[in-house]
């Protein structure tokens, strides 16, 4: 498979008064197109970092990144913004839904910034709703929606720009076992369809419904396995 995500050597320091704090410490990771990959590691162990320069929500102090074959270590934030925007979907423990707003209305929100016509908007956010199953929920605000709807909610935003990757981000920390299931069996399908898909969790019995469970200690990847999912 061609290559999705391409690291060598990335880190990330922090500047905390006049103390430096190194997170990452020296991350060379790859991931093809169309894995299903999850990353653990405890508090503090730089698992949270990595997903942030993954996703061009922060910059490496060192190192090389290249997303779809394109240096984004390179861009400027500008670019970065258009990568966000066009090429990744992001998905949160919290759902980040506007509470006044429709599930229609918050699924259309990315095209805004993209500049789509309102009908496209309409278009592509009422196939991705239909695509996670809420096609009978778009007038729903947030406090009308199940916890497990509310996430299928933000996981159609993450796809209503058609990206190539989605990142999720302990996408289950806020659910019930039964309806962790139900998302997890979602993001699957997903995958299954042919999008990358990257897991941040804390839970093992999560990360072992992936293929490839990388660990993440100290700001190093200490080990990977292969689940028995793949």
């Amino acid at each position: 498979m061609p290559t999705m995500i391409w690291m060598e050597n990335i880190r990330k320091t922090y500047r905390l008064g006049e103390v430096d704090v190194p997170v990452l410490k020296g991350i060379d990771l790859t991931i093809e197109e169309g894995d299903y990959v999850s990353i653990m590691g405890a508090s503090g162990s730089g698992k949270s970092t990595l997903m942030n320069i993954i996703g061009c929500l922060d910059r490496p102090s060192a190192g090389n990144y290249t997303l779809e074959g394109r240096r984004l270590t390179t861009l400027t934030n500008e670019g970065l913004a258009y990568i966000r925007n066009q090429r990744i979907g992001f998905v949160f423990q919290q759902f980040n839904l506007l509470s006044r707003s429709t599930a229609l209305e918050n699924v259309m929100l990315p095209m805004v910034y993209a500049g789509a016509t309102r009908r496209q908007r309409r278009k592509q956010a009422e196939a991705a709703l239909e695509r996670v199953g809420l096609g009978d929920r778009m007038a729903n605000r947030p406090s009308q929606l199940s916890g497990g709807q509310q996430q299928r909610v933000a996981i159609a935003r993450a796809l209503v720009n058609r990206p190539a990757l989605v990142l999720a981000d302990e996408p289950t920390g806020a659910l019930d076992s039964q309806t962790s299931q139900e998302v997890m069996a979602l993001l699957s399908e997903l995958n299954a369809q042919g999008i990358t898909v990257i897991i941040v969790t804390h839970e093992l019995e999560i990360a072992e419904q992936t293929h490839r469970v990388i660990y993440v200690q100290d700001g190093l990847l200490q080990r990977e396995t292969v689940s028995s999912a793949e």
